[in-house]
């Protein structure tokens, strides 16, 4: 059985995405002019925000399937993560970012420890 509130993360999750993801995909320079993040090129950018926008949609598309459907979804979920919190160091580490950087790394760090509390628990429920 799926958890109530895991439901309710996915529909959290979806929200969160479409917060970043909107902006990046459509408006770029705005949008990080905010953060006040130094402005590249917009390409890899738009890229990133696709990738919110549809990893968003599938949270609140998937909101309502089976427990093997949110098994996958958390997979996947717990790979972006991971990948986006590796990323974002290597790019501390060894490159320059605002201090808001580390405001990111710490919201998928903490989205990565809920996925991950989740999955461990649909993983006993075989």
């Amino acid at each position: 059985m799926v958890p109530k509130s895991l439901r309710t993360w996915f529909v959290v999750h979806f929200i969160a995405d479409m917060v970043v993801g909107i902006p990046l995909l459509f408006a770029p320079g705005i949008f990080l002019a905010f953060f006040d993040w130094p402005m590249g090129e917009t390409f890899s950018l738009r890229v990133v925000g696709a990738a919110f926008m549809g990893i968003g949609w599938e949270s609140l598309l998937g909101r309502n399937g089976s427990v093997d459907q949110f098994r996958g979804m958390l997979r996947l979920k717990l790979i972006w993560s991971s990948s986006a919190i590796i990323g974002m160091s290597l790019g501390l580490v060894y490159g320059s970012a605002p201090a808001v950087a580390w405001l990111f790394i710490g919201i998928f760090a903490v989205f990565f420890g809920i996925w991950a509390n989740y999955a461990f628990r649909l993983r006993q429920t075989v």
